[in-house]
This record gives structure tokens, sequence and C-alpha cells, in this order.
């Protein structure tokens, strides 16, 4: 390994490293759409105690937020084959992430219904709308924005746990640098720009973040 830093050295990685990066934001993302998706379901089925549903709901949720997101990525990407699901590192990788994510944002979106003003069930009881009216047109309307900030910040921390899906094979920015490392015998650069790429995304959505914060909690 040599030492010191190398400008062309750096400048020549950019575009892998650019590449990597492009797979990690479209995992956070299609994850992100999974968890928020899933996680409401979750909310307004444990919310309406559907039958025997929201038991296993409760019991699927307890379980996957008590296991680490590397242990249930491993076992989607190696264990469903098993019994007949093959699925890519991408995919496995996005369902791991959709998954235990939404597990949390089910719990932040329950929170954010049971925000809303009694009076405003009561009103929706009052005028016989019928059930998916009273959630899509009372409940969810006054709930998902109060919090957006919250499900803004698991965005941002599933965006920084996407390099675990490395041990399942996806080849994000980290896993890129990692074998630029191996092949050049030189980590400083590769590394080191990941992480500046990071950065460069994940401080500016926390600030966005944080005004949403401000914003919502001025109402």
């Amino acid at each position: 390994m040599t030492g010191g830093w190398d400008w062309a050295y750096a400048v020549e990685i950019l575009p892998a490293l650019w590449r990597g990066l492009q797979v990690t934001l479209l995992a956070t993302l299609l994850g992100s759409l999974l968890a928020f998706g899933l996680g409401l379901v979750f909310a307004v089925v444990q919310r309406n105690r559907v039958a025997v549903l929201h038991r296993v709901v409760w019991a699927f949720v307890q379980f996957w937020r008590s296991t680490p997101l590397l242990v249930q990525a491993y076992v989607i990407y190696q264990v469903l084959p098993d019994v007949g699901i093959t699925l890519g590192s991408l995919a496995a990788g996005v369902l791991a992430l959709g998954l235990h994510y939404a597990c949390y944002t089910s719990e932040v979106y329950r929170a954010g219904i049971e925000a809303v003003p009694p009076g405003q069930w009561e009103a929706a009881a009052a005028l016989s709308l019928p059930r998916s009216r009273v959630w899509l047109a009372v409940v969810l309307p006054q709930a998902v924005p109060r919090v957006l900030p919250a499900l803004g910040n698991y965005v941002i921390s599933m965006f920084k746990e996407v390099p675990l899906l490395l041990a399942i094979g996806l080849v994000e920015v980290v896993t890129v640098a990692r074998q630029l490392s191996a092949e050049s015998f030189r980590p400083v650069e590769p590394l080191t720009l990941a992480g500046i790429l990071f950065l460069l995304i994940s401080y500016p959505a926390s600030v966005v973040v944080r005004r949403l914060e401000r914003r919502t909690g001025a109402r």
C-alpha cells in the first residue's frame, strides 16, 4: 500500500463509485416505498383490530424488530430459495429493508393516527361515513403530515444501512470502494470518497428533516 493522497486515482475511481451510489440510492428509494406502504397497512390493521390478523401483525412486528437487519437479509437471500423463492441481491435487500423499517414506521403511523382529535372520529361516525372514507378523507390526511419528519429520519437511517447488504452480494458504493481498495491496495481514496458521498446526501437530507420538524411542530 502506498501512502499519501493520489488525486489522479481519486478522479479515476469516481465514476465507479457513482455507479455504486446509484445502487445505494435505488435500494433506499425502493426500500422506503415498501416500508412506508407496509408500515401504514400494519398500523391500520392493528388500529382496526381486524379479526386474528392484528395479532399476527403484532407478533410479526415484535419479532422482526427484535432481530438484526443483517440476519433478516441473509435469511431472505439464502433461506427463501430452499422454499422455492429466489431473489436477486437487490430485490432481497429491498425486501429486507422494507420489512425491517415497516415495523418501525408502523409505530410512527400509529402515533400519528392516535394524535387525530377524538372529535374528528366522532364527527365522521355522526355523518355515517363509510370506514374507507373515514380513513382516506379524515384520518390519514391529518395523521400523515404529522409523521413526515420521523419517516424522513428513517429514510436517512436506511440509506446509511444499505452497505450492510454487501453480505448478500449487493454491489453498492461501499462494496465498490472495498473492491477498489483490494485491487489497488489504496484504501484511503475509495473509502474516503465513499464517506464523502454519503455525507453529501445524508447531511442535506437531515437539514430538510429538521425543517419539517420545525414546521410540523409549529402547527
